[in-house]
């Protein structure tokens, strides 16, 4: 990832816990002629200093004979995004621009054990139900036996150790307060669900602001 600039760079453990809230992203590999990638959901694991993540592709899924261990897969991760125009601002003479947040996270993916496709299983759905409240949680041992094995037996369980993260907010941090503002009340105004929810951080940076 490219950091713009350091003022929307994110710090790695609020990097890492944006990542695990969304719980789904985008898993890219080269295999020496083109970019392979798959949308993906996973669970992230830390260990101390320690962070893997763990995610499941399809046994015909090329991705899975990539991970040997050695080679590097970006694993990435988006929140909100929403386009804003140039005549938004308080001040003249801005420029469009996007506003969006993202965490990649890079490292080897290797090949997990057959034998471990059930505790990642177990694990994925535990994260992925508990978002589901409150109803009560489903699980696998809840499936025909027979059928669970069988899908499970369908899979191939990745574990990414990851060796790099880097995050990205930019919310308009380098614009003075009139144009923060002016931001904010354009996007409350238009009601789209990506502009609520980057609306509502930029007050929550600057909350002593007059938003109306």
């Amino acid at each position: 990832m490219h950091l713009l600039q350091p003022e929307f760079a994110i710090e790695r453990d609020e990097a890492l816990d944006f990542a695990a809230r969304r719980g789904f992203g985008l898993l890219i590999a080269h295999d020496g002629g083109r970019p392979i990638g798959s949308h993906l959901p996973f669970v992230l694991k830390r260990e101390g200093a320690d962070v893997t993540v763990q995610l499941h592709v399809t046994k015909a899924n090329p991705l899975a004979a990539l991970a040997d261990g050695q080679r590097e897969f970006l694993f990435v991760v988006t929140g909100p995004d929403t386009y804003i125009s140039n005549d938004w601002y308080d001040r003249p003479d801005n420029v469009s621009t996007w506003l969006y947040e993202a965490v990649h996270l890079t490292g080897p993916a290797r090949r997990m054990e057959l034998t471990a496709n059930r505790a990642h299983g177990d694990a994925l759905l535990a994260v992925a139900e508990a978002r589901a409240a409150p109803k009560p949680p489903w699980d696998l041992e809840a499936m025909e036996p027979v059928k669970r094995e069988a899908m499970l037996a369908f899979i191939v369980s990745l574990e990414i150790d990851v060796a790099r993260i880097e995050g990205q907010r930019k919310h308009n941090q380098l614009k003075p307060d009139s144009d923060h503002v002016a931001i904010v009340r354009m996007l409350q105004r238009r009601g789209e669900a990506n502009g609520i929810a980057i609306a509502t951080q930029m007050r929550a940076a600057r909350p002593a602001l007059d938003y109306g």
